[in-house]
């Protein structure tokens, strides 16, 4: 009875929340628990306000000048009747007219000779137009010079290429170039072409001829240039030509004045000299 008795007064062994050493922290089987995400840091009203404030200010600003923009071209517009964006400035930027606009969404046009010569300046209500190699430019903004009257006139409303070669601006308002190299070789002399025997004249004809028409196409190719590069002449098309041209006509004589400037072959002096 005294072991009973013993047992009876011995004090249980206080239990501890410490797991013992030999079971592990967490079960094998349980997943191992994650950090939590951090909340970022929300801006607070007063921040969200100033920026939709600032960002409305830009937008205001942003809407106050299109519509000056807008009111300023639309007014221009109404108030010429439609001929320009920049209210009637003389000689304005190409970006402010009308007619400019219109080409470039229009693309080249296609002008047969009879159509182009529509454009010569004496109707008031079209633009004028000139040609130089097939290639037409308007020359609306020097009317003074192309237009009725002015010095240049001849060359409006045709493709006067021959012309600005052989200077008979008149006689010349044709593209046909056929002929013109004339204007710059030597005339024929039985007295002075004896100078030389049959094979030399026949190889100095053939050079003379050769460089007779490198100036033919030096001088149509500086116009050409001319008028491409000009800030002050639009490119608008092409002339249409019939289909054979230009053989489909006679063939021209040199024009008066540049027959004048022909002149006979200089006799070779004696030792090369």
């Amino acid at each position: 009875m005294a072991d009973e008795s013993s047992v009876r007064r011995r004090k249980p062994e206080p239990v501890t929340d410490t797991p013992p050493e030999s079971e592990p922290a967490e079960s094998q089987d349980e997943e191992p628990k994650r950090d939590a995400p951090k909340k970022s840091k929300k801006k607070s009203t007063q921040d969200r306000l100033d920026e939709d404030e600032s960002s409305g200010h830009i937008l205001d600003i942003f809407r106050v000048l299109t519509f000056l923009v807008l009111a300023y071209f639309g007014l221009s517009y109404l108030v010429s009747s439609g001929e320009t964006y920049s209210w009637g400035i003389t000689n304005g930027s190409k970006y402010l007219q009308t007619d400019w606009w219109m080409k470039q969404f229009r693309g080249p046009i296609y002008l047969t000779p009879d159509e182009l010569s529509g454009y010569d300046g004496s109707d008031p209500d079209k633009p004028i137009y000139l040609a130089i190699n097939g290639s037409i430019y308007d020359v609306s903004s020097n009317a003074r010079t192309y237009g009725p009257g002015g010095s240049y006139q001849y060359f409006a409303g045709c493709d006067a290429a021959r012309g600005f070669v052989t200077g008979c601006f008149a006689e010349d308002r044709t593209p046909d170039m056929r002929g013109v190299e004339d204007m710059f070789l030597p005339l024929d002399d039985p007295a002075v072409d004896r100078h030389w025997s049959a094979e030399e004249l026949a190889a100095l004809k053939q050079e003379e001829r050769a460089n007779a028409e490198r100036k033919v196409q030096e001088g149509l190719t500086h116009w050409v240039n001319f008028f491409k590069n000009s800030p002050k002449y639009d490119f608008v098309g092409y002339v249409k030509r019939p289909e054979g041209w230009p053989g489909t006509e006679p063939k021209r004589q040199l024009c008066e004045q540049a027959a004048k400037g022909r002149k006979k072959r200089v006799i070779p002096k004696k030792g090369g000299q």
